[in-house]
This record gives C-alpha cells, sequence and structure tokens, in this order.
C-alpha cells in the first residue's frame, strides 16, 4: 500500500464516520447558531463596537466558525480512544504506512468533518448580516482548513496520552475553554493589560480567528499573512508531533 493510498483510506474511514452521526452534523450547526443568535443579540445590545461593520453578532461571526472547528477536532480525537479499546490501531500499526501519514489521514479525515461545519455557517452569514462572496468564501474555507488540521492534530496529540474516554474528555475541558477564550473570539484583542495580550497572542486560534475576520469582515489586527503562517506552522507542528508520539507508544499499543 503506497503512503497516498493509506492517507486516503484512513480519511476515507473518519470522514465516513463523521457523516454516519447525522445528529453531530445538526447539533455542531444549531449550537453556533444559538451562540451568535442569543449570545451575539443579548451582549451586543450592551456591547458597541466602534468601525466594526454589522454590530457585535458580526464581530464574533468568525470566532464562532473557529469555535465550532476547534471543538469539532480536538474531541473527535476521542475516536483514537476508540480504536484502541476495539483493536483497530493495531491493525493500523501494521499496515505499511509511516506514522506521520497514519496521522495525516486521521487528521484530514477529522478535519473534513470540522469544514463541512464551517461551510454550512458561511453559507449562512445572512443571519448576522455579513455579505457572502465567492472569494470570500473560498478564502474563509482555506483558512478554515489549515485551523483544522492544526487542532486535529492537537486532538490526536492528547489522544495518545489517554487510555480512557473519560479522562479525554476532562483533559478537554481544560484545553479547550482556554483557547476559545483568549483567541479574541468574543472580544477585541486591542488595548488588552500587557499580561494578559501575552497571553493571547500565545494562543494559536488568535491568529486564525483573526485571519478569519479580516478575510470575511475585512478588519484584522495582524497582517493575514503572518496569521496564515502562524497557523500552518501550527498545523504542521501538530501533525510531527502526533506521529512522534505515535511512533513512541507503538510498542506498547502492538
Amino acid at each position: 500500500m503506497g503512503e497516498f493510498e493509506g492517507i486516503y483510506t484512513i480519511w476515507l474511514r473518519e470522514a465516513k464516520r463523521y457523516v454516519r452521526y447525522k445528529s453531530r452534523i445538526i447539533t455542531a450547526i444549531f449550537t453556533p447558531l444559538l451562540w451568535l443568535l442569543v449570545f451575539g443579540v443579548g451582549l451586543g445590545s450592551a456591547i458597541k463596537l466602534g468601525g466594526t461593520t454589522g454590530g457585535y453578532e458580526a464581530f464574533i461571526y468568525p470566532g464562532i466558525i473557529s469555535q465550532t472547528i476547534l471543538f469539532t477536532c480536538i474531541m473527535s480525537g476521542i475516536g483514537i480512544i476508540i480504536d484502541k479499546q476495539y483493536g483497530f490501531l493495531k491493525e493500523i500499526m501494521v499496515a505499511p504506512l509511516s506514522r506521520t501519514s497514519i496521522i495525516l489521514g486521521k487528521a484530514l479525515g477529522i478535519s473534513t468533518g470540522a469544514i463541512i461545519q464551517a461551510m454550512l455557517l458561511l453559507l449562512l452569514s445572512f443571519v448576522v448580516g455579513v455579505p457572502m462572496t465567492p472569494l470570500i468564501f473560498i478564502g474563509a474555507t482555506i483558512i478554515s482548513i489549515i485551523i483544522s488540521i492544526g487542532f486535529s492534530g492537537l486532538g490526536l496529540l492528547i489522544a495518545s496520552f489517554m487510555d480512557s474516554m473519560e479522562g479525554f474528555n476532562l483533559v478537554m475541558s481544560f484545553v479547550i475553554m482556554p483557547i476559545f477564550l483568549l483567541s479574541g473570539a468574543l472580544f477585541p484583542v486591542t488595548d488588552l493589560p500587557s499580561w494578559l495580550n501575552f497571553i493571547v497572542y500565545l494562543d494559536p486560534l488568535t491568529y486564525g480567528v483573526d485571519a478569519l475576520r479580516g478575510v470575511i469582515l475585512g478588519e484584522s489586527v495582524l497582517p493575514i499573512e503572518l496569521s496564515l503562517i502562524v497557523i500552518s506552522f501550527f498545523a504542521i507542528l501538530m501533525i510531527l508531533l502526533s506521529a512522534i508520539v505515535f511512533t513512541k507508544k507503538e510498542q506498547n499499543l502492538m
């Protein structure tokens, strides 16, 4: 089996696993819309952002798309634990594939579900009064793909250390919310205290949110090129780290 064929096979399995659970797709779309309509409108009535097109609901719109990608990708890492428990991961490990290809195939499969959800949210931009052109849609989708690969890799990396779903869920509660809340998805990252500003820019999702906001609203704090470099580097790093961990733990799985 060639490397590309192996990546495709693993990707296809993960993609089919996602599509079969249609309730996940419905929930994943309904929850972000709830954030936009309830949280955005409710808090937006008390927050007035000067110079932001469309008000607070439009401001958090790119952040909610990033939130959807983040939650879907990292939580889908639980599939690694399920594969461990049912012995499927042992079968993958004996295949003539590099560990990087295995991780990349799973990351791409997980990312597929997140990208589908992101694209559906982009098509619903009229809900918050944000115009969506084909160029904006393509640009936002490309950024979403990079973000999803990075956080899929992070989810797989964390899951590699876990042996139970309970442990994974516990760790996730300490990972997902800080990443989301510190990303600037719900508030501007300008004029923050220096200590908080430092932490915010350590968060890789900050650059993803800012890049999406720049493409969708034309209002980014950082140059979009810089944000793309950071999230691309993060994606590559997470895939490589996950592959290294897989290699080191191979003896425990065999």
